[in-house]
């Protein structure tokens, strides 16, 4: 029986073609087995009478040496074909064959305007959080040297100016291309979506556009329009809300003040809030910040005349006029434009001070200074005769000694402004803008009248 199903296999792989021997032969299954042929070998088995031996399949090692040759025989003949397609082509760019499986995703991350290179924010990117956090810190601002400026007029006037801007913050391209782009090459630019920018923003309706820039020294930056200027400076004493500082800045600015400068006591000028009521005012005209009065002097031309600003009206100038318009009163409060009310609202501000019994306290330990000799005059009375100075406090802390010390030593005068009975006094802000505007026209005046005067000599020589 054996030997008659030998001889029909035998048979059968002869008709087939199949690789035989005259002393071997392979047993062949049925079609299911051999259709697993192309998935995994199957092990061949010689007559145990004839060899004695046992063939087994490949070892998997060799196996896998098989499949990494195919695969770097694809890897070299795809790098062969892109070196062509460099050589083939019209613009001829160099690629780096190495770097083409993380083509598309540098791609994707980075982008291009105008030539200008910039970067996609990618989601869960902390940068502008990060940034907008700190910056919004005085301390910050200080020690690292950043200031963080928001919207499109604010950005342009720091780099006509010649800010120096560090990172740029858009939500589309066209709020970019409204930037110079020329002035922004050494800067980092990244795209964020406009909810980052919503969320971080300070403003009521965000532009779209936020910026940070290193902190600008006032001595290096290009302002327009210096030769008008008239040569009048603006002191801001103990000016601790940030409303109040812009909006005297901006008058300054508008003015054509010469300088500003800041006391030690007033609201950082960088802060968001001044940066908004100043309206650009910054890169305008210098604004030196935290200046010691014994400093003071330094910023002002030589000679200048020192006035300060006094909200006291009604019978007291009446009484201190009788004396030639002198005067010696013991009351701090009487100079500067303080506040005799507490706040309604208890508003406080970042340089506020927290305890509301201080001013008080600070008030009585004043209360029995003998202050300075300083001539009292209305602000429309000619005061501005030469290079002068307007010192104004704010109102919660009033005039420093210091302020009423320079007034006297340089023949400054105390101005005020009369109000109608029953009106309290006039804010900082307010009261800055009216004096200012008003030593402008003296000293305008001053200078046309010496134009005509020397036009009339040339042409009487």
């Amino acid at each position: 029986m054996a030997a008659f199903i030998r001889g029909v296999v035998c048979l059968v792989s002869t008709e087939r073609h199949a690789f035989l021997t005259k002393k071997t032969c392979v047993i062949e299954e049925s079609k299911r087995y051999v259709r697993g042929l192309r998935r995994k070998p199957v092990k061949v088995l010689f007559s145990e009478n004839e060899t004695g031996k046992v063939v087994r399949p490949p070892p998997e090692s060799h196996q896998l040496a098989a499949k990494k040759s195919l695969k770097n025989h694809n890897e070299a003949e795809l790098t062969s074909a892109a070196h062509h397609a460099v050589k083939s082509s019209p613009a001829k760019k160099r690629i780096n064959v190495q770097s083409t499986a993380k083509l598309p995703e540098d791609m994707g991350s980075r982008d291009q305007v105008d030539g200008l290179l910039f970067e996609k924010a990618s989601p869960g990117d902390k940068r502008l959080a990060r940034l907008v956090s700190v910056a919004r810190s005085r301390k910050f601002r200080e020690q690292q040297g950043k200031i963080l400026l928001e919207g499109k007029r604010l950005i342009c006037d720091a780099l006509d100016a010649g800010a120096k801007p560090q990172m740029v913050f858009f939500s589309t391209v066209d709020r970019l291309r409204e930037l110079p782009l020329d002035k922004l090459k050494m800067a980092t630019l990244v795209k964020v979506k406009f909810e980052d920018i919503k969320l971080w923003s300070d403003l009521v309706a965000p532009q779209g556009v936020i910026a940070i820039f290193s902190r600008p020294d006032p001595s290096r930056l290009n302002f327009a329009n210096r030769s008008q200027s008239v040569p009048l400076s603006l002191i801001c004493d103990n000016i601790r809300d940030p409303g109040n500082l812009g909006t005297m800045l901006r008058c300054a600015a508008a003015a054509a003040c010469h300088n500003v400068l800041l006391t030690k006591g007033c609201v950082d000028a960088w802060e968001p809030k001044v940066l908004r009521a100043a309206m650009g005012a910054h890169f305008r005209l210098p604004i030196y910040p935290s200046v010691d009065w014994d400093d003071i002097e330094n910023h002002l031309p030589k000679p200048v005349t020192v006035h300060v600003a006094d909200s006291s009206c009604g019978p007291d100038r009446g009484r201190e006029t009788e004396d030639n318009g002198t005067h010696n009163l013991t009351k701090a409060g009487a100079y500067g434009w303080v506040s005799s009310r507490s706040n309604p609202n208890k508003m406080l501000y970042e340089e506020y001070d927290s305890d509301p019994d201080s001013d008080s306290d600070s008030d009585s330990e004043h209360e029995a200074v003998s202050l300075p000799r300083v001539n009292i005059k209305l602000y429309h009375e000619s005061w501005a005769k030469s290079p002068a100075a307007l010192v104004v406090g704010g109102e919660t802390h009033g005039l420093s000694l210091e302020a009423v010390q320079l007034a006297e030593k340089t023949d400054g005068y105390r101005l005020f402004i009369p109000v109608a009975p029953g009106v309290d006094s006039l804010n900082s802000a307010m009261a800055a803008s009216i004096l200012l505007f008003e030593g402008r026209k003296q000293l305008s005046q001053l200078q046309q009248g010496s134009g005509k005067k020397s036009k009339t000599k040339r042409q009487a020589s």
